[in-house]
């Protein structure tokens, strides 16, 4: 059985968060319990890991060879406008 494990970092990073947001990444999370067949995942370029994309958000998190996963790290990504370029 897969387990998932959230590291202080990301905990924290969920409390300012709106709360539909937060129930929206907590449900995103729990699809990677059926990993490795979980959508939407991808291979993090140049270091080991993987994101998983929730609207603006990135999870990024890892997985042991037992299945079990951590999630490191969410990353709130912005949009681009007209000021970004």
């Amino acid at each position: 059985m897969n387990v998932i494990n959230w590291t202080k970092k990301a905990r924290k990073q969920l409390v300012p968060m709106p709360r539909h947001d937060v129930d929206r990444i907590i449900t995103a999370v729990e699809s990677l319990l059926h990993w490795p067949n979980a959508p939407g995942i991808r291979a993090l370029a140049n270091r080991d890991g993987y994101r998983l994309r929730v609207g603006r958000y990135r999870i990024l998190f890892s997985v042991t060879p037992s299945g079990a996963v951590t999630v490191i790290l969410i990353e709130e990504v912005k949009k681009r406008d007209e000021h970004t370029y």
